[in-house]
């Protein structure tokens, strides 16, 4: 299965930046925005719309991070990721499929993320903003 997403980041009032990381109910895990490619559309487009289907928000997409690979009911899964950043006016709309949205600094999402993949993006999102 073929997916795309964001690591949603934010300017912090005090420096540095926060890390957006969503809950969704169905699995009741904290992840990254990200969502299945319909037909025919491209990893990128399809990583902007399920930020905005999920959160309500609109971002700025920038450098791709790792592809994440694993396997979900014994089926492989593909996700390709950007760094995103969030603009200071836009605010989270919970929906049915996420229903809470945290932003937190990159040492606090980390452990608060529910799967080891998800862990790794970000540190790949503070390498690629050069922020390590």
């Amino acid at each position: 299965m073929r997916a795309a997403g964001c690591v949603l980041w934010r300017r912090a009032p005090g420096g540095g930046i926060e890390i957006a990381l969503v809950h969704r109910p169905k699995y009741d895990d904290w992840s990254h925005a990200k969502g299945k490619l319909d037909p025919g559309e491209s990893a990128l487009t399809a990583a902007l719309r399920e930020v905005a289907e999920e959160t309500g928000m609109a971002c700025e997409p920038g450098p791709a991070l790792p592809t994440v690979r694993y396997t979900v009911s014994g089926r492989p899964k593909e996700v390709r990721y950007w760094a995103a950043e969030v603009g200071p006016g836009e605010r989270f709309v919970p929906n049915p499929e996420v229903d809470r949205l945290l932003w937190l600094k990159p040492e606090a999402a980390r452990p608060r993320l529910t799967h080891e993949h998800d862990r790794t993006l970000v540190d790949a999102l503070l390498t690629t903003l050069d922020l390590v």
